[in-house]
């Protein structure tokens, strides 16, 4: 799973984003990493229990709950608050792999299982070079940047880096979720057949006139099928 998300974030959230970030404390982004991932991360975080990483990941989990096409992908059972990073001159952090466990901020101690990793730009391309977020997958490597605003969503499984910054400063929001679908593969079939009956409701709403795609028997077979895969596959 590779999924690209445009637009998670308005302009004005982005910007809104930015202020109360700007205006906040960064401490060095290793206290929050594995022994194994310390070694090659450099980048500036804010802490995950300040007042302003409460305020925006509220925001971004708002933001998440209006957005049909990341709950399609990551099909989330628990979204971790989302955490904020930036990467300056000279910061990267390399090939790492995500913690398979994360401890839930605020709960004395629950745990939830990283299944799918997202990453939000909040900076634009031509603000910084480099900085690139390189995803090791079945096709190879790929290198991602994206628009503020934008979200890349993938398997929390995969390796991955950033790659030094050059010029500028990156900044980002970044977060896991534990999907109702632990395996990989079945998630990402019940993807790809929501995305098939989308686009065949699409195809037969243009057809078919006023009569109504959602009732065709085929419509009606497909949408048996994922929630009968869902309810096999889905844990709770």
């Amino acid at each position: 799973m590779f999924i690209q998300i445009p637009d998670v974030l308005t302009p004005a959230e982005v910007k809104h984003c930015r202020q109360v970030l700007e205006a906040s404390q960064w401490v060095d982004g290793r206290l929050t990493a594995g022994d194994l991932a310390a070694k090659s991360k450099s980048n500036l975080q804010i802490p995950a229990e300040s007042a302003e990483a409460r305020e925006l990941g509220e925001l971004i989990l708002n933001a998440l709950g209006r957005n049909a096409t990341y709950h399609s992908a990551a099909l989330p059972f628990r979204v971790l608050p989302p955490r904020f990073n930036r990467y300056d001159v000279g910061m990267t952090f390399g090939t790492h792999v995500d913690n398979a466990i994360q401890t839930v901020p605020g709960t004395g101690g629950m745990r939830m299982r990283a299944d799918v990793s997202s990453t939000i730009f909040l900076s634009d391309p031509d603000e910084y070079e480099g900085g690139e977020l390189v995803i090791d997958d079945a096709q190879g490597s790929r290198a991602i940047k994206l628009p503020a605003g934008h979200m890349i969503v993938y398997h929390a499984s995969t390796l991955h880096r950033v790659t030094p910054v050059t010029r500028g400063s990156r900044w980002a929001s970044f977060f896991w979720a534990q999907s109702l679908v632990k395996d990989e593969t079945s998630r990402a079939m019940l993807y790809e057949l929501d995305c098939a009956i989308i686009a065949l409701r699409s195809d037969l709403g243009l057809t078919r006139g006023n009569e109504s795609a959602d009732e065709h028997p085929a419509v009606l077979r497909l949408v048996n099928h994922y929630h009968n895969l869902l309810r096999r596959w889905s844990e709770l």
